[in-house]
């Protein structure tokens, strides 16, 4: 007789805690782990349902008094730059992006640092070891790479300065940006990095004929998820399945 308890995924429940976008609320989290046979083929359907990935599990939002947290995607070919967003696609026309392996360096390390330090020096990740970036990045069972992001070379046979890296799960059809961080100089400010990683990836995604990118979640009234609503359209996924948000 079939073990069928072996073919299926296991799903727990974490305990409550604090809730990261909405004060005064508890958030509690239903993830399984992302093994058996086929890791993308589960992770592409369980992302279809509002799943995000992190390291070998994927997890969502189960909260008892609040659905707020929403699965968003930008569909790429109805998908149109306005006027802002063609501004800062010209401004970073001399950055270099290129799709790598999912392997650390320093360099990268040094820069999640920065950037932890300026944005986020009060959240969970902001004393990250460098085994733990580690562990973000290559603990992946799932076919993932990295993005870097690098001003022009000052020197021939030389590596421009690195100013952005995006870590990006390769789904059947999207993207999954799974985290991104980038230099907050005050002289980067005009080329709002983070809104051009998405856009680098609209990109990259309409080269490989791909149909969507997931951001993730997005709540409504948090300033931490305002930026998703400036890609339009954008879809939402409601109980009737993925639709344009109005």
């Amino acid at each position: 007789m079939t073990d069928q308890s072996s073919q299926f995924p296991r799903f727990y429940v974490t305990a409550a805690s604090p809730c990261p976008y909405l004060p005064d609320l508890m958030e509690r989290k239903v993830f399984t782990e992302l093994n058996g046979q086929n890791p993308d083929g589960l992770h592409d359907s369980l992302t279809q349902v509002g799943f995000r990935r992190s390291q070998d599990i994927v997890y969502r939002p189960t909260c008892e008094t609040c659905n707020r947290c929403i699965s968003v995607r930008i569909p790429v070919q109805k998908f149109t730059a306005n006027r802002t967003q063609k501004r800062i696609l010209k401004y970073n026309n001399d950055v270099k992006v290129s799709v790598i392996p999912n392997r650390v360096t320093d360099e990268q390390y040094d820069l999640l640092r920065l950037y932890l330090k300026e944005r986020h020096p009060e959240g969970g990740m902001a004393e990250m070891s460098p085994d733990e970036y580690r562990e973000m990045v290559e603990s992946s069972p799932v076919h993932t790479h990295l993005v870097e992001y690098r001003l022009p070379a000052e020197g021939s046979g030389e590596k421009g300065r690195l100013i952005g890296v995006a870590l990006t799960d390769e789904l059947k059809d999207g993207l999954s940006m799974v985290y991104s961080f980038f230099d907050t100089d005050e002289s980067m400010l005009k080329r709002s990095l983070g809104t051009f990683a998405i856009m680098s990836h609209i990109a990259l995604a309409r080269e490989h004929f791909l149909g969507y990118i997931y951001l993730g979640y997005w709540v409504k009234n948090s300033p931490k998820m305002a930026y998703k609503q400036n890609f339009k359209p954008l879809e939402l996924l409601g109980p009737g399945g993925w639709t344009l948000k109005r």
